[in-house]
This record gives structure tokens, sequence and C-alpha cells, in this order.
């Protein structure tokens, strides 16, 4: 495939152990639980992240908006405490299933050839990949994708159900017979988690128009129901399962030094110590253009 593998790689750390997934293929390095960030001694999460920078060089934590503020805080003081450019915070704005499907991801590109800031850089490219979403038994208390206010009022009617996408773009319909959601234009697998609802219209209707090629289900993040704002639905997110294609994305982006920390990045931002590229308008143009979604065709074809 042409990738090689590095002696000692970049620690990919989770804050569950629902969200570390198990391994896509026999290259996935295993997470790093970050667990109960946010009931533990303050010395206790300083020790566990020192040991990881002591054994892997360089920490990327991944974790969604979903987590208690007290998590987050833990780990902004952590990383200022450590004075450490060698520990990069990656939150994307995805829901929680999403945040565990790009973890995984990031942990299969671990075992190549990429450098720390490439990899830490590569979240945001791969976010760009991934279509994530539910079905809700209402959504009344729905606060992180823009819901009208017929579709609040139709929630409080007994049995309806609601399929949203959060990611890329904002979707909500009712669930009809006819109904569809805007999905991926190449071929990719997807990974169901099911809450307090029943229904197969995710296995079924939504996988067959989105000619999904493989289907598999895991347990419900811990953080979903927060996230979603119901208990009552099941998560889902389509991504591009093969190693071989998630390197030859990020590495056909052209790599930048960041000019603050001197690390290697792909994109105008570097994950580590959260500097911005000063670039000319053309140059900014340029690297959108890169981290965008290459072309169907340029992708295995759906």
């Amino acid at each position: 495939m042409g990738y090689g593998e590095l002696r000692v790689p970049t620690a990919i750390a989770v804050t569950g152990a629902d969200m570390a997934l198990p391994a896509q293929d026999e290259r996935t390095l295993p997470a790093v639980v970050l667990d109960g960030l946010d009931r533990q001694p303050l010395d206790h999460s300083l020790a566990a992240l020192q040991s990881l920078i002591d054994q892997h060089g360089h920490v990327i934590v991944v974790y969604s908006h979903g987590v208690p503020p007290a998590v987050d805080q833990r780990l902004r003081t952590v990383r200022s405490l450590l004075e450490s450019d060698r520990i990069a915070l990656f939150r994307p704005e995805l829901p929680p299933l999403g945040v565990a499907v790009l973890a995984r991801q990031l942990r299969q590109l671990a075992s190549c050839d990429l450098s720390p800031g490439v990899l830490a850089s590569a979240g945001r490219l791969l976010t760009h990949y991934l279509h994530a979403g539910a079905l809700l038994g209402s959504v009344a208390k729905l606060d992180r994708v823009p819901v009208g206010l017929r579709s609040h009022a139709k929630s409080w009617v007994p049995g309806s159900q609601f399929a949203v996408l959060a990611h890329p773009q904002p979707q909500l319909v009712r669930i009809t017979p006819d109904a569809a959601l805007a999905g991926p234009e190449f071929a990719t697998s997807m990974l169901v988690g099911r809450g307090q609802l029943q229904s197969d219209w995710v296995s079924g209707s939504l996988a067959r128009s989105w000619r999904i090629q493989g289907l598999r289900e895991t347990p419900l993040p811990a953080e979903s129901p927060e996230w979603w704002g119901t208990g009552k639905l099941i998560e889902f997110c389509t991504f591009l399962p093969d190693l071989s294609v998630l390197y030859q994305l990020v590495t056909s982006v052209r790599q930048n030094i960041c000019h603050w920390c001197g690390i290697d990045v792909i994109g105008d931002r570097c994950v580590f110590c959260s500097a911005t590229a000063p670039v000319t308008p053309a140059a900014q143009q340029q690297q959108q253009q890169q981290l965008q979604p290459q072309r169907q065709h340029q992708l295995p074809a759906g």
C-alpha cells in the first residue's frame, strides 16, 4: 500500500471506554482511555498524561461536545500545567458516535509513517468524509441541529419519529414512507448505535438508499442521549473503512511547517500549539480546496 510503520506511534486517547471502538483492521492501534477525568484528583490526571508523553512522544485526545464541562476543563488544565505542545485536544463538531468513528480512523493511521502533526491535522480532513446523524423519537429537546417550530410541534404526536443528519449538512425530516436524507456520493460503511428506540429504518431504508457497503452495530455512547436531547434514538455514522484510502487522502494534501512550533501539519492550523499560519488570500483558498472532500471518481464508487 505504500505506507510504512512508526516504531513509537502517537497515542490516540478518548474520554470513555465506550468511545474506544473495536479495531477496524489488524493495524488499528488500541485507544488510550482517559476515563473519569472529572472525578479523579488533578495529580492523577497530570501523571497519566505525562506518562503518555514519555511513552509516545505526542498524544491526541479526541472527544465530543457531549462530555461534561468538567472533563473539558480538566484536559485544558492539564495541558496548561504541563506546558506541553505535545498534547493535542481535538473536539470536532460531530455527534458522539461520529467522534468515536473518527478516533478509530486516527488509530488506524497512527500505525503508518505519518508525523504527529500530520496525524493530528488529518482529523479535520477526515471529518469531511463522515455522515453522522440519528433517528429520534422526539426533537423537542434537540438544540445542536436547527429544528423548525413545525417539527417541534409534531414531535409531541405519539409515535412520531425524525431522521436527523447533523454532519456534514444539517437535515431533518419526519419519518414517512418516502422520507430520505441526502447521503454520501461514495462507497461507505455504516456503524449503528441503538438506544431506546425500536425501528429498522436506519439499517433498512437508509442503508439501502445510501448504498452502504457494510453495516455493523455497536453500543450507543453514553454521551449520545445528552447530545441528541433524548434517549429514544438510533445513532448512525458512515465512514471510509479502508486504511489504504485514508492514507491516500491524508498524504495527497500538501504539508506545511507550523511557523510557531515547527511541526509538520496539513491545513492552516496546528492542532498541537493552536497556531494559525499567516497565509495570503490565494494560499488560504488553496488550503481550503485541499481540505475539501475529493470528487466522487477519486473515491470508491457507491
